[in-house]
């Protein structure tokens, strides 16, 4: 509870929220939830309704990590426009209030699961839920960032060449061991990045399920959650970060489906669920998934080196966990080279 109580000021977290929430004035209870790794969040109950607030953990940072004023911009540019995001009210980037900037959204109902199998639902809520996912993607992947006001939120085009580039170097940023498999990856994705195709998106940067809640009834997508990886860049990079998820073991930290019974669960196959984004979005043939894939899975480990190294520094949320899921990043590595030799 200490340390929750020094994460969320709730005095002066109350302070600077007056006048900035309709109905607003006071936070009768918060409540710091499990997930939120990378950047802590808070369940508010208060006199305007539950709401939520997610902050930068405390300590230093590596630079363009933990953006919430990204996440609170591109929050601000989807909602009301067909993918379904929680109201965002207002961002705070004085750290005087709180030691480190933050936002506050409206609270959405729905079901996190952490776990790909879906556990609970029937075969069929099941196979509504992924179908969802698929439909949400393909619609955020169909927005134009000019009509949204987005079109300075990246630099278009050299995606993948760029975003290994940044991804190489916060993970040496943060390397505490040395990893030989990675750095085989780094070159062997140098050697592979694909021509550039001219696609421009906005692209999520984390898409999974257990960034969404969802209907349990119906499997219907009630919010598309954690923002902060988003930019403008290729398309094939969100669809590639799922693919590459459920190459992993069950599990709750793989959180993959490696060895499940797809067709008896309700849950497609890669290549129908690439498929179906691909006639979604009105293409003629589905893409080639290996490099997404594999680039996917480097991006991850690179991710949990970076989250091991705040463990290890002790600026981690939840430090124990910290520490498990940072072990796990060399993992992903070798799973991309196992993806890579099958797809030779």
């Amino acid at each position: 509870m200490a340390e929750a109580a020094d994460l969320l000021p709730v005095a002066r977290a109350e302070e600077w929220l007056r006048g900035r929430i309709p109905g607003f004035s006071r936070i009768h209870a918060a409540q710091k939830t499990a997930t939120g790794q990378s950047n802590p969040t808070f369940i508010l109950e208060t006199d305007a309704g539950r709401l939520v607030l997610r902050r930068k953990p405390p300590g230093r940072l590596l630079k363009s990590a933990h953006a919430v004023e990204r996440e609170y911009r591109v929050l601000s540019a989807l909602h009301g426009r067909g993918v379904p995001v929680p109201k965002p009210w207002c961002l705070c980037e004085d750290e005087a209030v709180l030691g480190t900037a933050f936002f506050v959204m409206e609270h959405v109902a729905g079901r996190c699961e952490n776990d790909p199998r879906a556990p609970g639902l029937s075969r069929w809520t099941r196979a509504a839920l992924y179908d969802d996912m698929n439909r949400c993607l393909a619609a955020l992947h169909a927005l134009d960032p000019d009509a949204i006001g987005l079109s300075d939120f990246g630099r278009p085009g050299d995606y993948f060449a760029r975003q290994l580039s940044r991804w190489t170097a916060q993970y040496r940023a943060s390397q505490t061991e040395p990893q030989p498999q990675m750095e085989a990856l780094i070159d062997w994705l140098g050697a592979h990045l694909p021509p550039e195709d001219g696609m421009v998106a906005l692209v999520h940067g984390d898409w999974r399920l257990d960034n969404l809640l969802f209907d349990p009834a119906s499997g219907r997508i009630t919010a598309v959650l954690d923002w902060e990886l988003s930019t403008l860049g290729h398309p094939l990079a969100d669809l590639g970060a799922q693919i590459m998820q459920w190459q992993m073991p069950v599990g709750p930290d793989s959180r993959g489906l490696d060895g499940v019974d797809r067709e008896a669960s309700g849950i497609p196959s890669d290549a129908a669920y690439v498929a179906r984004y691909a006639e979604r979005r009105g293409w003629r043939a589905p893409p080639d998934m290996r490099f997404p894939v594999a680039f996917a899975f480097f991006r991850m480990a690179a991710i949990l080196q970076g989250v091991r190294k705040r463990a290890l520094d002790g600026n981690a949320s939840n430090p124990e966990k910290a520490l498990r899921m940072g072990a796990y990043g060399p993992e992903f590595a070798r799973r991309a080279t196992r993806w890579i030799s099958a797809g030779s």
